[in-house]
Order: C-alpha cells, then sequence, then structure tokens
C-alpha cells in the first residue's frame, strides 16, 4: 500500500460551484505524444481596414457607419441570439416544452486599432474598458435577469473577427449554468454564513499552492476544480457582488 500523491495519482475532486465531480488522472500526462501541434499565426493583423466592420469609419453589414472613435465603441450587435421583442412559443407540456426568451446582445470595441489586445494595452486604456462595462451593467441590471459579458479571443474560440471586442449578453432568463451556480452559492451562505467564493479565496490565499498572481486588492489561481488545460479564475480579496461595487482602486488594479 502506498501513499496518495496528488500530481501522480487518479481521483476526483468536487466543484462547489456547480455541484458536481471531476475525473483528475495527472499520471497521463507523461503519455508520449504525437498529434496535432499549433503554430503560432504568422498573419500580421493591419492597425486598420475599412473592409473590416468593427474598424473605426467601417461600414457594417447593415449599413451603418462606425463613428471615428478613438477609445471603446458599443453598438447592438447587428446579429444578435436575443431580442428584446418576439411572439411567445407554444408551450405544449410534458417533454416538448418552450418558453420565452428576450434580451438584447452588444459588441463592445476595446481599442481603435485591430492589432491590439488587451495585454498590450495601457492601463489608462484598459481602465476605459473597465468603465464601459460598469456604465453597461449600471443600464441593464433593472431590466434584464442576467448580463453575461465574455470575450471569444482567437480563431479557434470561434472568434469571428480578429478586432479587440467583446460581446455583452443580456437575457430574460438565468442560465442553466448560472442557475446552478446561483443556488450552490445560496446554499453555501446558508449553512456556513459566509459567501463560497470568499471562503475559497481565503483557503487559495493561506495554501498558496494554485496562485498565480496576486496583489493589494485581487487574486488569480487555478482552481481546485480547473478542467480546462489552461484555467484561472480571478478572484477580490473582499466581497463584491458586481462590477458595479468595484472602488476605484479595484478597478485601476494596479500591482
Amino acid at each position: 500500500m502506498y501513499l496518495f500523491f496528488a500530481l501522480d495519482n487518479q481521483h476526483i475532486r468536487y466543484n462547489p460551484l456547480k455541484d458536481d465531480w471531476i475525473l483528475v488522472s495527472p499520471h497521463r500526462m507523461k503519455r508520449p505524444w504525437q498529434g496535432q501541434q499549433e503554430k503560432i499565426p504568422e498573419n500580421s493583423i493591419p492597425s486598420h481596414d475599412l473592409s473590416n466592420p468593427l474598424c473605426p469609419g467601417a461600414v457594417r453589414s447593415d449599413g451603418q457607419v462606425n463613428p471615428d472613435y478613438e477609445g471603446t465603441f458599443v453598438f447592438d450587435n447587428d446579429f444578435p441570439a436575443l431580442l428584446e421583442d418576439g411572439p411567445e412559443p407554444e408551450d405544449t407540456g410534458h417533454l416538448l416544452r418552450s418558453a420565452t426568451a428576450r434580451g438584447t446582445c452588444r459588441v463592445m470595441c476595446f481599442h481603435p486599432r485591430s492589432d491590439m489586445t488587451l495585454p498590450l494595452m495601457s492601463i489608462a486604456e484598459i481602465r476605459a474598458v473597465i468603465d464601459r462595462w460598469v456604465e453597461q451593467m449600471t443600464e441593464l441590471c433593472p431590466k434584464y435577469t442576467w448580463i453575461q459579458i465574455f470575450e471569444n479571443k482567437g480563431a479557434v474560440m470561434g472568434c469571428s473577427n480578429p478586432h479587440p471586442h467583446c460581446q455583452i449578453w443580456a437575457s430574460s432568463f438565468l442560465p442553466n449554468e448560472l442557475s446552478i451556480k446561483d443556488r450552490t452559492q445560496k446554499e453555501h451562505y446558508c449553512i456556513h454564513g459566509v459567501p463560497l467564493l470568499v471562503d475559497y479565496t481565503r483557503i487559495e490565499l493561506e495554501k498558496k499552492e494554485r496562485i498565480v498572481v496576486e496583489n493589494a486588492d485581487w487574486l488569480v489561481v487555478v482552481p481546485y476544480w480547473a478542467t480546462w488545460p489552461f484555467e484561472t479564475m480571478l478572484l477580490p480579496k473582499r466581497h463584491v457582488q458586481r462590477l458595479q461595487d468595484l472602488t476605484e482602486q479595484e478597478k485601476n488594479c494596479k500591482r
């Protein structure tokens, strides 16, 4: 009988946010690899291209012309997954169920240059992005159940345009995964009297085993229940419920 070692022995780990278990098989990392290996893209991206519908001054598919913006730029998605109005679906009940889904989808450009990304932007430029996120959340929160701000970066993630931008989706319903996380966090708070992620942040700060980077206000860790080859979680060091609750110092996020 030998002792368990987490970096060598298979085991399952619990994800308290999703209330499920994942299989961890670290010993499989030692197997020989002869599969696909990705090469660094060699194609260069022009800083400005009027044929790119996200560039300043470009004409989009619906004929609208973008302003010559110099910072961030937000507009309604020309191909939205959700619309504010629509007919009520028929709900036949039992196994063939359907329900109303309403919302709005917006695109937010981070920078006027197409060859720029968030890591290359200045602190002031990144702060302008955060401020615009807060503005959007403040505007949309009173009307919608859920607001999701996300970025699909790179062709491998299905990004259709290299220009630095994100999506802002607001919906009348809570998505499945978020519904689960809402339930688990409520249950944890009722049992322990402290928010789940505040509790988890405390544990990671004590163990210092999975910390990638931290400063006075923020912590970046590889979550204990990570499932992706590269996965990190950004956590504030105090209880923050919404983007609009961040302090000026937290928004600046300086080391």
